[in-house]
């Protein structure tokens, strides 16, 4: 089967094809089939899309070409994938080392856990170089040589330009953990260009990104393959980001194909009701109305959170990272205060000082008493009111515990109820959460993304809490998740009053829970309204450009 966006065109020359290809994984004595007949071509210098929702193969079948899965549980029992006409699933390892990087590069969906953490970002990509370049590789090794560090150096510093890294030469010393994660995802994607592949697979390259970094990295990606004829495999959720870069697209569900064509034609005209229903899947709806007599459950007055980033000769501190600066708040019982802008903006940082997870200063009032002064221990009853989901929540759950045990750990650090007792509040929590209770023995790695998500949620909600931060909690989730936890989070609210700050890059989710937006930038407050004023008659330029960057989507 042929994808492409100009079938009436001359036939373009094909650089990966796909023929029935199956993917099973070994799970113990039991087979798992991933993907089931798969068929899907890619021609030179055009952009196809795979879409489909989480556990749907797209990552598989991408991984599959760089024979990135695991030999011992893998098994391939047909097909083929044919690039520049030599089947990649019988070439040897030697070979695929040689393409890996080289002729056909990957983005990887999480930067974080895909950067190794004890290496800075020079030695991270000056190593993608010299893997493939010979020459550099060997000046390497003559000791006498200083040309080379300099030239891998002067190679690294260009890449990291490309892709917008600001004071590249000042980044090569950092650390991933030092970066932002759009910056850590600019990071990859410059490890990924390092030696001009002809072919990018993007799995998910935007999805932790906002929307004005989201849309510089796309376009930037569309200038590097129109300047080098690349061909681009682009893996999403996102269907908005794919209307408007992919050429054509391959609906994908629970491991097979279920649609494919032009893209013009799958967002016109959609033949399957699966394609409609990807298509239609933003979320909507509004914030939940509040009583105007509802109480002030938080407020900060001046908040501030330096981070000493220069010392003197004696140790003390001559300079400072300002991640938040004078951020004063109020946010009633039952009301949601969204808080938007670019990554590294400060929005998580104001977040985890609220809840003492940083150290700051200025005043923090939760329920009229002041918590911005108590130690740990003087802190610890008002985590039972103050709780927090974040964003990656595969990171943030224990492998090592069961669902069960993950929700319950809340429930015995406060010494809330008796075992039997607690086992009902968690049965309970998970119902609330749209989760069979059945699973609560199972662990975290056996779900999916949104799965996860509301096991984060549950977890934080099992406690009955006032005030919930959500850091970040749909950005990973596909638009039909996405859609489902909105939903849920504003019935939650509404039946318990909670206060939330929603903490987000993806503006339409914003919109659609959030009575009042703050806008950040570089740690300051720029903009604060109701979300009806701020979406219809933004006053300030960063706002209006957030805006027009999501709206480029829409």
């Amino acid at each position: 089967m042929t994808v492409s966006s100009k079938p009436e065109h001359s036939p373009k020359e094909v650089q990966i094809d796909i023929n029935n290809l199956s993917v099973h994984f070994l799970q113990g004595e039991h087979i798992v089939e991933a993907v089931k007949d798969v068929s899907m071509t890619l021609h030179k210098g055009e952009t196809l899309a795979i879409v489909g929702e989480s556990g749907s193969g797209k990552s598989v079948t991408a991984q599959a070409i760089l024979n990135l899965h695991p030999k011992q549980k893998v098994r391939y029992p047909s097909g083929q994938i044919r690039f520049n006409g030599e089947d990649l699933l019988r070439i040897s390892d030697a070979q695929m080392r040689a393409i890996r990087g080289a002729r056909i590069g990957m983005i990887f969906q999480e930067p974080m856990t895909s950067l190794n953490p004890l290496h800075t970002i020079e030695k991270q990509i000056g190593e993608s170089i010299l893997l493939h370049n010979q020459q550099l590789a060997a000046l390497a090794h003559e000791k006498s040589s200083r040309k080379t560090p300099e030239a891998v150096r002067k190679r690294v510093i260009q890449l990291l330009e490309l892709v917008g890294i600001p004071d590249p030469a000042e980044r090569l010393n950092a650390y991933p953990h030092q970066l932002s994660g759009g910056q850590k995802q600019r990071v990859m994607i410059a490890m990924a260009l390092a030696n001009e592949p002809g072919v990018l697979i993007a799995d998910e390259p935007t999805t932790a990104l906002d929307v004005t970094v989201q849309k510089q990295v796309l376009e930037l990606i569309k200038s590097l393959q129109q300047r080098l004829g690349m061909s681009v495999i682009l893996i999403s959720h996102d269907l908005n980001v794919v209307r408007h870069y992919a050429d054509s697209v391959v609906v994908m569900h629970q491991g097979r194909v279920v649609e494919t064509g032009s893209t013009e034609a799958i967002f016109s005209q959609p033949k399957e009701a699966y394609t409609e229903k990807l298509i239609h899947a933003d979320p909507k709806g509004q914030a939940v109305p509040i009583a105007e007599d509802s109480p002030v459950i938080l407020s900060s007055d001046k908040v501030n959170v330096w981070f000493p980033t220069k010392t003197s000769f004696w140790g003390k501190t001559t300079d400072y990272l300002k991640a938040a600066k004078d951020i004063s708040i109020q946010l009633r019982a039952g009301e949601t205060l969204g808080i938007v802008g670019e990554s590294g903006s400060g929005k998580t940082t104001f977040g985890l000082a609220l809840l003492k997870l940083l150290p700051s200063s200025g005043q923090i009032l939760f329920e009229g008493k002041a918590i911005q002064d108590l130690n740990q221990a003087q802190f610890r009853p008002f985590r039972r009111d103050m709780q927090i989901v974040f964003q990656d929540p595969y990171g943030s759950l224990s492998p090592r515990m069961s669902v069960f045990q993950i929700i319950e750990e809340g429930l015995l650090i406060h010494q809330i109820s008796d075992k039997a007792g607690r086992e009902k509040i968690i049965i309970d929590a998970l119902i609330e959460v749209g989760l069979d209770p059945e699973t609560r023995h199972r662990f975290p790695h056996e779900f999916s993304g949104g799965q996860r998500q509301r096991i984060a949620i549950a977890r934080a909600l099992v406690l009955k809490p006032k005030l919930i931060i959500l850091d970040e909690p749909t950005s990973a989730l596909d638009r039909t998740v996405q859609a489902q936890v909105v939903s849920l989070l504003r019935d939650l609210q509404s039946k318990y009053g909670i206060a939330y700050i929603f903490i987000s890059h993806d503006l339409a989710v914003v919109k659609a829970l959030s009575h009042h937006v703050m806008v950040m930038k570089q740690g300051q407050v720029v903009e604060h309204n109701s979300c009806e004023a701020l979406f219809n008659s933004p006053q300030q330029p960063y706002t209006k450009n957030l805006l027009e960057a999501a709206y480029f989507y829409s």
